[in-house]
């Protein structure tokens, strides 16, 4: 077993060599990024394109009490999200098992293409996230997860 030291690994600064949960997380530390598009909708999720340059896409969301995505994957496009305030909980779904994952404030999840996912505020206070894809989100495929016949793309 053996370490590499931090500094012997070379830190792109081109945003498409970057990966996606390092762009996430340097987004969510610099609030003067996205901080005047902060807002939160009592009907819906709310999000707002921060940045998008062909390759990558950033966005700022944000989700009160209950608020939630529905199940899906992001097609083609890999991509991570760092919470900034509150708690999500992530729902992934990976052969026929139903995985929740606790996201605090700092924390990062990445995710892959076909990576079947489900992002939601199940608590008392509010949350913002930083979702980055790459490339830029092409959709979602909506799914449904029944865990005595699995997994199903909803038409």
């Amino acid at each position: 077993m053996f370490a590499v030291p931090a500094n012997t690994v070379a830190l792109s600064a081109v945003p498409v060599v970057v990966h996606p949960a390092r762009i996430a997380a340097s987004v969510a530390r610099d609030r003067r990024r996205w901080a005047h598009l902060l807002r939160y909708d009592p009907v819906e999720r709310y999000s707002a394109l921060i940045e998008s340059t062909g390759e990558v896409e950033i966005w700022l969301l944000s989700w009160l009490p209950g608020q939630h995505t529905d199940l899906h994957d992001h097609a083609g496009s890999a991509g991570a999200f760092t919470v900034v305030s509150g708690v999500l909980t992530e729902r992934v779904i990976r052969r026929s098992t139903e995985i929740h994952h606790p996201v605090v404030v700092g924390q990062t999840r990445v995710f892959g293409p076909s990576y079947v996912h489900q992002v939601r505020n199940a608590g008392a206070d509010p949350a913002v996230s930083i979702h980055v894809y790459r490339p830029e989100r092409a959709g979602m495929t909506p799914y449904h997860f029944d865990p005595a016949t699995g997994l199903s793309v909803v038409d």
